[in-house]
């Protein structure tokens, strides 16, 4: 059997909104009054959308092979990413093999490192990356857990990153994780606030059941160690990406300062097998989470995890649905998953990629099973406006 060539790059946003995750309406818990970086700023701090959370919007980019087989990828990269596609990328990629994923990605990240290594062309590249995947299962007529070594676990089980943990329980789900709400700058009533918030819902949902704090870049070091410390009594299991993503030396320092047995997590803004080792040399944390959309798509995710499962850490990716169920179901190291409850108030599950996607699976009762359909086993909803800006 010949091994098909890709015929044709094609990168696309999506036009009309709702397919973003960044790109809630008014009154989503998603985009109420979390602490950010930006935070510090009093115009700011009521919405991640006021400081522009939203402005890249959806990256879609098609892969067909020369046997007319599609695949595709979606991150958060826009037009920018779009650019990068079709005026870059598409070069290391149309003409070669379906299967050279390896030499591909190789490509891209060294002909992009004079303006690339972390942030939108990482995306970009991750984007093309799960697109290539996608499409090798779909030739293969394989789901892409089956190519990264199969299935180590029955199913997969997880907690809900929302507002409602309370609610998350009563799904099924063995943990949730809430977004911080107050920064460094709201001083100590904000702090209060905090560990208030933390004692109501640990009221709520009994002493063995998890409950995390994601502090999305927003701390300092003195801020996050009272805010662990004094979070002790309330049994928090993890206090995740305290700090700017480039602070290393901070995530080491909190590691060491906070209560036994308390996990500190980064990583979600982290990208490349080059970023995590420095988390992973500096001992900055006990539990990294990449975003498969981000830190360089399956190709890396793949070398991330086994470095991270040489230092005893454990990997599990940030949200991502489908593009992270295929690669956690294959590996030891990431014993269980995150799902972003999309809801406004997180009090139903919800596909995280609806609009765009047809056919995502969702866990019930916390628990999923991953379809053994070909690729990542989702289709592109075909009333969804995608508009491609830019052809090579």
């Amino acid at each position: 059997m010949t091994t098909p060539t890709i015929k044709q790059v094609r990168a696309y946003t999506v036009r009309g909104g709702g397919a973003d995750y960044h790109d809630q309406t008014d009154g989503h818990w998603i985009d109420d009054h979390i602490a950010t970086p930006m935070a510090r700023y009093p115009e700011y701090r009521s919405s991640r959308r006021s400081f522009g959370i939203n402005v890249l919007g959806t990256l879609v980019v098609e892969i067909e092979a020369s046997d007319g087989t599609v695949g595709f990828g979606v991150t958060t990269a826009g037009e920018i990413g779009a650019f990068i596609v079709e005026r870059h990328l598409a070069r290391f990629l149309e003409g070669r093999k379906v299967t050279d994923i390896e030499k591909m990605w190789d490509q891209m990240y060294h002909a992009t490192l004079f303006y690339g290594r972390k942030g939108i062309v990482l995306n970009t590249i991750s984007g093309v990356d799960l697109a290539l995947w996608d499409l090798l299962g779909k030739v293969r007529q394989e789901p892409v857990f089956h190519l990264l070594g199969g299935a180590v676990r029955d199913e997969l089980v997880f907690y809900a990153t929302g507002a409602r943990p309370d609610l998350a329980q009563k799904m099924g789900f063995i943990g949730g994780k809430m977004p911080l709400l107050h920064g460094p700058a709201e001083g100590e009533e904000g702090l209060r606030a905090n560990l208030a918030r933390l004692a109501r819902m640990r009221d709520a949902v009994g002493p063995d059941f998890w409950l995390m704090y994601d502090c999305w870049m927003s701390l300092d070091v003195h801020y996050a160690t009272r805010l662990a410390q004094a979070a002790r009594e309330f049994g928090l299991k993890w206090i995740e990406e305290c700090l700017p993503p480039d602070d290393y030396w901070g995530y080491a320092k909190l590691r060491r300062d906070v209560p036994p047995g308390m996990l500190v997590s980064t990583g979600e803004h982290e990208a490349t097998r080059w970023g995590f080792r420095m988390l992973l040399e500096m001992e900055c944390c006990d539990l990294i989470q990449p975003d498969v959309g981000w830190c360089g798509g399956i190709t890396e995710l793949i070398k991330i995890s086994a470095m991270a499962d040489a230092h005893n850490v454990m990997v599990v990716p940030h949200g991502s649905s489908v593009y992270s169920y295929h690669f956690v179901v294959t590996r030891h190291n990431s014993p269980f998953a995150e799902f972003l409850m999309m809801a406004p108030q997180a009090d139903e599950v919800v596909p995280m990629f609806t609009p765009l996607l047809l056919d995502e699976p969702v866990p019930h009762n916390g628990r999923m099973k991953v379809p053994e359909t070909p690729g990542f086993g989702v289709r592109l909803n075909p009333d969804c406006t995608l508009v491609r800006p830019y052809d090579h």
